[in-house]
């Protein structure tokens, strides 16, 4: 599996997203995915699903430190009452010692943000959480959150249809991880004509042409969300060829 270098940080390039992965059903998916290659697991407080990603990498069978959690904390979450009891919420939920990148799930107001940094690096030096950082946050927002923590991802809403060039661009630049949450816009790619296209020539699904299209970016990792077992394992099928850079500038221009 393809490793993107942040620092002295590996994070797996392709990870799984599991907004909505629920109940006994969510994780089965879950701990498919950890079986067939998946090291890299994205959920949220706001998922109410972080005790079945804990379930399931604990029964997996793996070590704790071959997979890479990431959690995040809602924004009326960030006050001084309520920030640290909810990571502490966190890791009983997930019950794997700690998280490996906790982030701010969506900015509220300046103060709130300014102060829920502050509390992040709390987290860090409590060792609740190796790594910081933000999702959702717009370029001025994640440069303030930088200035006040060791921010290590920003994860946006990134897609063929969707332009995050110029956050793409800065995370290159400054080393940071941009994560990609519904890269494959809930399905549209697989409707795309110039995708369907593409996926003939390489004999390839449209979305994996759209993954591909992403780990052929610098520093950007996509967490599709997959349910079932065909997905999960069509989703890790895209190490086995490479974009041309005219194929890649097709899919550039699918937002413009």
């Amino acid at each position: 599996m393809k490793l993107i270098q942040i620092g002295k940080e590996q994070v797996p390039a392709i990870g799984l997203g599991t907004y909505q992965l629920t109940g006994k059903e969510g994780e089965l998916a879950i701990s498919n995915a950890i079986r067939i290659g998946y090291r890299h697991l994205d959920t949220a407080q706001f998922y109410r699903n972080e005790e079945i990603v804990g379930n399931a990498v604990r029964k997996s069978g793996k070590e704790r430190k071959e997979i890479f959690i990431t959690t995040k904390i809602w924004p009326s979450d960030f006050t001084k009452r309520n920030f640290i009891p909810k990571v502490e919420q966190s890791l009983r939920e997930l019950n794997a010692g700690y998280i490996d990148l906790l982030l701010l799930h969506w900015p509220g107001n300046d103060s709130s943000n300014d102060l829920a940094c502050e509390l992040l690096n709390d987290c860090i030096q409590k060792g609740y959480t190796r790594l910081v950082g933000v999702s959702n946050f717009s370029m001025a927002q994640l440069k303030r959150a930088q200035s006040l923590m060791p921010v290590f991802c920003n994860q946006v809403e990134y897609n063929p249809y969707t332009n995050q060039q110029e956050m793409v661009e800065y995370g290159s630049e400054n080393n940071l991880l941009i994560t990609a949450y519904t890269p494959l816009a809930r399905g549209k790619v697989n409707k795309d004509a110039a995708l369907i296209s593409m996926g003939e020539k390489y004999g390839k699904s449209p979305a994996q042409i759209a993954l591909r299209w992403f780990l052929q970016q610098k520093n950007v990792s996509p967490i599709p969300k997959a349910g079932n077992e065909k997905h999960l394992k069509e989703n890790m099928d895209v190490e086995d060829f490479k974009l041309t850079e005219e194929d890649m500038k097709t899919i550039f221009n699918l937002c413009i």
